[in-house]
């Protein structure tokens, strides 16, 4: 395979232009296309309506790298989460999250990361690679497949909350994204996609200057760049400031929702002082909502899940001072496949 260019790279009109050079019809190019992004198979022996001759032809001129299922978990409450690999072995986990209203997909955009986030898994594992545009359209596919296999439904959401940050792997995912909402692809509305990032300031912009049609969660899991500092090293080099400058220009530019991604810890990030700090952030930004997230504890990290109680409390102070606020429950948690818990353990 070393050596061969990936048919995946390859646009419609290139494709066309190599069937003709090889004296084939230019409609088998769009045949050929349409098993590639439309209805997606992962090896050219799946393409039943190419001939056997021209599929050898295929498989001679070009690479098809694609990610397989590795292993499947699935929950007590209907959470699959799947361990993906790679062509050269590599994995990275993707997860199907089922609701009567919604089948979510959680998929990730690089095996590890680099960020080490104290309080997330996949910050204990080193980044290897990013994953390329057409492996994180392979996650969402074979969830998709997975959704209406289970479920008997396709996806509705997909959320970029998997391992590694997407705004670091910023040209694949884009392109992925393209994919996936392309006629020519799964179809999805960009409004039903969610790229999360840990807060690089700079793309942030930059997706703001592409004009694009998805939704934008912060994860911001501390009010003040002190404690933000303590477990979210990004901050370094990407304090509050910069982000809600960042974010204000997105919403400019795009008019795009913006959420705030905010997982309680015991006794860190939890007091009503903390709730107000929030709130002054949340004021500075047209921020659509603060998603509260019930903390995952991992075997890395020292933290811990605040009381129901204290949970109710933060959450009714930000009610009071008009917030649109929402607390997600943790999904999958008894695989590791919850928020912060993927970690290739499989």
């Amino acid at each position: 395979m070393a050596g061969k260019q990936n048919i995946r790279d390859l646009t419609l009109a290139e494709l066309e232009q190599y069937l003709l050079s090889i004296n084939e019809k230019k409609f088998r190019a769009k045949q050929i296309y349409d098993w590639l992004w439309l209805k997606p198979v992962q090896h050219f022996d799946a393409m039943t309506n190419i001939s056997k001759d021209l599929r050898e032809k295929l498989s001679a001129q070009f690479s098809f790298p694609s990610i397989t299922v590795d292993t499947v978990q699935h929950s007590e409450d209907g959470t699959i989460k799947s361990r993906f690999k790679t062509v050269e072995g590599h994995l990275t986990e993707g997860v199907l999250i089922p609701t009567e209203e919604r089948k979510t997909a959680c998929v990730s955009s690089q095996i590890g990361c680099s960020l080490s986030c104290k309080f997330c898994a996949t910050g204990y594992i080193d980044r290897k690679r990013n994953l390329n545009f057409d492996e994180i359209f392979d996650e969402v596919a074979l969830i998709n497949k997975q959704s209406l296999e289970v479920y008997d439904k396709k996806l509705t959401n997909i959320v970029f909350m998997g391992m590694g940050e997407p705004l670091l792997n910023y040209r694949n995912v884009l392109k992925a994204i393209e994919k996936i909402t392309s006629p020519e692809g799964l179809g999805m509305s960009p409004r039903r996609i969610t790229v999360s990032t840990a807060g690089v300031a700079k793309q942030i912009k930059q997706l703001g200057d592409d004009k694009v049609r998805f939704k934008l969660a912060l994860s911001l899991h501390a009010p003040t760049d002190k404690k933000r500092h303590e477990i979210m090293p990004i901050n370094d080099s990407n304090n509050i400031k910069s982000l809600i400058e960042a974010l204000n220009y997105f919403y400019k530019q795009t008019k795009n929702e913006i959420t705030f991604e905010y997982i309680l810890f015991n006794n860190f990030n939890d007091s009503i002082q903390d709730a107000d700090d929030l709130i002054k952030i949340y004021r500075q930004v047209p921020s659509d909502l603060i998603n509260l997230i019930e903390y995952n504890p991992i075997e890395f990290a020292q933290f811990t899940k605040p009381s129901e109680e204290k949970v109710e409390a933060f959450m009714k102070h930000l009610e009071k001072n008009r917030v649109n606020v929402r607390l997600r429950r943790s999904r999958g948690k008894d695989i590791d496949a919850a928020c912060g818990q993927l970690a290739n353990k499989g």
